[in-house]
């Protein structure tokens, strides 16, 4: 082979290669790339599922949080001193105006029935006229105002959902609820605007609200408002929801207490029956029945048989009352 056939061979080859590499370049380009879009892809995958599983951690964290803080507010709630019952009660009174009303309602009571009795139930009057009914009175007003609040509430809630549904902002449906709804609705959302207005945070100022009336309803509403503004998430949809809730629990409330009527009238009564029977057996025979507080033995069997009726009272009301 001489040398013009070795250089014709090697030029040959070195075309042939180059056409073949012409040839597959493109496929390995195409293929280099494809690796490494798979690469870049599947570090974005990572990374988004990173951010993704960290954005879901903190928010779990937050709604813990914010559930254990409510917890802990509702502990401390449980026993709330005067100035908050006072609110509760929907007076405007200050712990000192209530006690001197409760002081001087004490002593009239006892100037009456030492007026009509004798001086150790007048004794019995001032302590009673001055801690117990006043309490006992504050108590009903607080929930005869608590019930008046669940039974509106609801609607307020809906009133709220609409609202937020249509694109209003939370604190235009809060105004709209405090001029169309009924009282202590349309007083304690008012006070509640009031309190934004002076640069409290809506969460804090619907814990407020919780705190002014202690009613489970209000709490499950603060949860929601505190949840949403921490966390997010579809208010609307979670305020619907807690609306249904409220409803059911007015309708449980109705039922138990429909089905607990007749333990009530009965406990009305065997409670009444025996001041009802000495009292018609005083106006029948009046110098037999009153030897129980002109004689010793009969005041203490008197006192017994009150205290044994009290724990009666007290034993029957705790059978027939249920906390919602």
């Amino acid at each position: 082979m001489d040398t013009r056939q070795i250089i014709a061979f090697v030029l040959a080859a070195i075309a042939t290669g180059g056409v073949a590499f012409a040839l597959a370049y493109p496929w390995l380009v195409d293929e280099r790339a494809e690796k490494r879009q798979k690469s870049i892809h599947s570090g974005q995958r990572v990374q988004q599922g990173a951010i993704s599983a960290r954005d879901t951690a903190l928010r779990r964290g937050q709604v813990a949080d914010s559930l254990k803080e409510l917890e802990k507010r509702q502990k401390n709630l449980r026993n709330p001193p005067l100035t908050v019952r006072l609110e509760q009660a929907g007076l405007d009174w200050t712990p000192k105006k209530f006690y001197i009303a409760s002081v001087l309602f004490g002593f009239v009571l006892a100037l009456v029935l030492f007026v009509l009795t004798m001086p150790y139930v007048a004794a019995i009057g001032l302590f009673v006229g001055t801690l117990g009914l006043p309490r006992w009175v504050l108590g009903y007003l607080t929930k005869r105002r608590q019930q008046r609040f669940i039974k509106e509430f609801p609607n307020a809630i809906d009133i709220i959902v609409r609202g937020v549904k249509s694109g209003l902002p939370l604190g235009d449906c809060f105004r709209i609820v405090a001029s169309e709804s009924q009282e202590p609705v349309k007083s304690e959302f008012r006070s509640l605007l009031e309190m934004q207005t002076v640069g409290v945070s809506i969460g804090d100022a619907v814990d407020r609200l919780y705190q002014r009336l202690g009613l489970p309803e209000a709490n499950f509403f603060s949860i929601v408002i505190a949840i949403q503004s921490k966390a997010g998430g579809n208010l609307s949809e979670a305020l619907g929801n807690l609306s249904n809730v409220l409803r059911e629990r007015q309708k449980m409330r109705g039922k138990i207490q429909a089905m607990s009527m007749e333990a009530k009238a009965s406990a009305w009564i065997i409670g009444s029956l025996p001041i009802c029977v000495g009292t018609m057996i005083y106006i029948a025979s009046p110098d037999y029945v009153s030897l129980l507080w002109t004689k010793n033995l009969g005041l203490v069997m008197l006192a017994g048989a009150a205290f044994w009726m009290l724990c009666g009272i007290v034993t029957m009301r705790r059978m027939i009352n249920f906390d919602f």
